[in-house]
């Protein structure tokens, strides 16, 4: 942290006297060097040194989630894993798709105020955390973090055996250490599926609905309906598709909600549909986990998108990170903008979970400064990927806290 330096000047007759105008005429000579310099450098990209946004805490309790990003030249490299882990998504792979900044990305260091995250141990990891399995049970976002986990492990621990629990999307056990870490896909956590308007004049009917989708609030999804009865750990994560009117578009396929196999009356709106999900789901989870399973709910992974939605031409250009202002005008509740979901989401998810055996794995601040880490253009779609993050990347910081996490709870127990 820089420190202001403090002078005091003292009388000391005609010498100084005759220092002063050739000090200040040097003085004057530099500034203006330095002011051409400045507008030299000013269209020439150049990573600042840290984006920070609060002063350094010196006492209390280190909170992994609020810190700074910093600038080192020496981190990660070579990075943990690299571009060539087949699990890695075409899509995600920012070094084979020629992304700009793919190994910039990795420069950045996440630096909690009045503490550190350092990069986890792989081998001492699967060391103390062998004959356990691991579920990530969520969206492609959570995809994306199981990813990092398996390609960093892979580093240190060549045999590996595909095998997937019941309903998930893609599994495989270390065998050295008979670890399995799995990914179980769900949008909604809840089980759905199109709806339409039967012959018969029901609730919906009545009310002059023809299609949507159904969306049962107290049924699990099948993909992971049984995960918790296999998993030890286990990481869930919903939001991206609560938000999402290309998909349920209000008028032409809304959301609509059954609890007990009756439709939700009167229909509610996305957002209490989602509260009465996390609501069931959460119980469902706590009533049927293992004993001494450890809970976690991740919180949101914020989109950057600029100039409208993912449908919109939005894009997401940044070559470095956002600085705190940027962040306020990317997230704002108030200001209601085109990536508003991601603190909305999180208002629910911490209503619901407050009480609960659930523990909250914060990634939403330190990831909300990361416009510069996703696919952008280089993730081969019709448009930018501002959504998903790029691998190696992001999520390999996410791990970093999730695994500081389990291990205080180990040490702790």
């Amino acid at each position: 942290m820089a420190r202001e330096l403090h002078y005091s000047s003292k009388k000391s007759g005609a010498s100084t006297s005759s220092i002063a105008p050739r000090l200040l005429i040097s003085l004057l000579c530099l500034a203006s060097l330095l002011l051409c310099f400045s507008l030299f450098r000013n269209d020439v990209a150049s990573p600042s040194l840290t984006y920070s946004a609060a002063p350094e805490k010196i006492n209390g309790n280190c909170n992994h989630s609020d810190g700074r990003w910093i600038y080192d030249h020496s981190v990660r490299s070579p990075p943990r894993y690299d571009h060539t882990c087949k699990e890695i998504f075409k899509g995600w792979n920012c070094i084979a798709g020629n992304k700009s900044n793919a190994i910039d990305i990795l420069k950045w260091r996440w630096k909690p105020y009045g503490c550190n995250l350092a990069p986890f141990e792989p081998l001492q990891f699967l060391e103390n955390f062998r004959d356990t399995n691991i579920g990530f049970v969520g969206d492609s976002l959570n995809r994306n973090m199981f990813v990092s986990l398996f390609c960093t492990l892979k580093q240190f621990s060549t045999e590996v055996k595909k095998w997937r629990p019941v309903g998930a999307d893609r599994g495989f056990t270390f065998v050295k250490y008979n670890l399995t870490i799995a990914y179980h896909r769900t949008n909604l956590l809840a089980r759905y599926g199109r709806w339409s308007a039967s012959s018969s004049s029901g609730m919906l009917e009545s009310l002059g609905y023809k299609e949507g989708y159904r969306i049962d609030v107290d049924l699990p999804d099948g993909t992971w309906a049984e995960a918790p009865t296999f998993h030890d750990i286990l990481v869930f994560n919903t939001g991206h598709w609560w938000w999402a009117p290309s998909k349920f578009d209000p008028a032409k396929s809304p959301m609509l909600f059954f609890e007990k196999g009756v439709p939700v009356n009167p229909p509610i709106a996305p957002d209490a549909g989602l509260d009465k999900v996390l609501t069931h789901m959460v119980s469902y989870v706590e009533k049927i986990a293992r004993p001494n399973a450890i809970l976690f709910f991740r919180t949101q992974s914020p989109r950057h998108f600029e100039g409208g939605d993912w449908d919109q031409g939005g894009s997401c250009p940044r070559l470095q990170p956002l600085v705190p202002q940027e962040v306020e005008q990317f997230f704002s509740v108030a200001k209601n903008g085109t990536n508003v979901e991601t603190r909305l989401v999180n208002q629910h998810l911490e209503k619901v979970l407050r009480g609960s055996n659930f523990k909250i794995l914060d990634i939403t601040h330190l990831s909300e400064f990361r416009a510069d880490a996703h696919p952008s253009t280089a993730g081969g779609k019709r448009h930018d990927d501002c959504m998903h993050w790029c691998l190696p990347g992001l999520t390999d910081t996410w791990n970093d806290l999730f695994i500081s996490h389990l291990n205080g709870i180990k040490l702790r127990n």
